[in-house]
C-alpha cells in the first residue's frame, strides 16, 4: 500500500480511473439496455469529468475517513489484508453515495428519487467491482509501478 505522497497520488489516480471507469460502463449498459462493444467507448465520455472528481474526493477527504471508520470495527493488529478489505468496503459505503449524486446532477434528471435509484443500482456493483476487481488490479498496478522501491522497503524492515 502506498506509503509516500507520490505513491498515494499514484494509487489514487490508478484506483480512481480503473473504479469509475468500471462503473459508467455499469451504468451505460443500463441505460441503454445492455452491454455492446459500444458501450465501452460511449462509457469514455464521461471519463474526463468522473476520474478527477473521484480524485479528489478520494484524496482529500474520503481516505481519512474511511480509514478512520474501518478502524472502528478493525485493530491495527489484524491481519493487513482485512485492514486493506475494511477500508476498501468504508471508500465504497462513503464514495457510491456521493458519486451517484454527481453522475444523477450531471447527467440524469436531478430529483431526491433518481439520486436514490441510481445509489441503490450502482452500491452492490461498486462493491462487487472493488472488492473483487478494481482493488486488486489496482494494488498490482502499484506494486509493479513502485517494485524498485517496495523492495528496498521490504529490505530497510528486515
Amino acid at each position: 500500500m502506498p506509503k509516500t505522497l507520490p505513491q498515494r497520488i499514484v494509487f489514487t489516480i490508478v484506483m480512481a480511473t480503473i473504479m469509475v471507469y468500471g462503473m459508467i460502463v455499469y451504468n451505460v449498459a443500463l441505460n441503454t439496455g445492455g452491454v455492446t462493444n459500444a458501450t465501452f467507448g460511449m462509457a469514455l465520455h464521461e471519463m474526463p469529468i468522473m476520474v478527477p472528481v473521484a480524485f479528489v474526493l478520494e484524496f482529500f477527504v474520503v481516505e481519512k475517513l474511511a480509514t478512520a471508520l474501518a478502524f472502528t470495527f478493525m485493530r491495527p493488529t489484524d491481519r493487513p489484508q482485512f485492514i486493506t478489505y475494511a477500508i476498501s468496503l468504508m471508500i465504497v459505503c462513503i464514495m457510491c453515495p456521493v458519486m451517484s449524486l454527481v453522475a444523477t446532477l450531471l447527467f440524469k434528471e436531478p430529483s431526491f428519487g433518481t439520486w436514490v435509484h441510481t445509489w441503490g443500482c450502482n452500491f452492490p456493483m461498486a462493491l462487487c467491482w472493488q472488492m473483487f476487481y478494481c482493488g486488486p488490479l489496482s494494488r498490482f498496478i502499484f506494486r509493479v509501478i513502485f517494485r524498485k522501491q517496495l523492495q528496498a522497503e521490504n529490505q530497510e524492515q528486515h
